[in-house]
């Protein structure tokens, strides 16, 4: 079974996030990174780097906590799989938490909120929602 490396992404900062702990790495990619930039921009986490290694590069994405150690971010959950792919029409994007939640969208602009999405009009693959 090939294994999703978004999902995996998602995974490895629930449980990291779950734990309480500081930081989540996990090996690199563009898609990763753009991720992690909506997720910096949408307020959901601190920061985050690529660390450059031998073979590959490490993506490091710093949690972010309320000032009670309360979490951040809900949860975070995969929409569209590899097995099953999910679009949404310009006209139809996608609600989380009725506007309490982000949606990640795939679109020809490159990985966009589906804020964002709406103020561009396009549509797209859901890649994922937080919240």
């Amino acid at each position: 079974m090939h294994t999703d490396p978004v999902a995996d992404m998602l995974a490895r900062i629930k449980n990291a996030n779950k734990a309480l702990h500081e930081s989540a790495e996990m090996p690199a990619s563009r898609m990763k990174a753009e991720i992690a930039r909506l997720l910096k921009e949408e307020g959901y986490i601190k920061d985050y780097r690529v660390e450059k290694g031998d073979s590959f590069d490490t993506l490091v994405v710093e949690l972010k906590f309320g000032p009670k150690r309360e979490r951040i971010i809900t949860d975070l959950k995969r929409i569209s799989k590899p097995g099953r792919r999910v679009y949404a029409q310009k006209d139809r994007l996608p609600r989380v938490l009725g506007g309490m939640g982000t949606a990640i969208m795939s679109t020809s602009n490159g990985l966009v909120t589906s804020r964002t999405a709406q103020e561009l009009g396009v549509g797209g693959e859901v890649v994922c929602f937080i919240w």
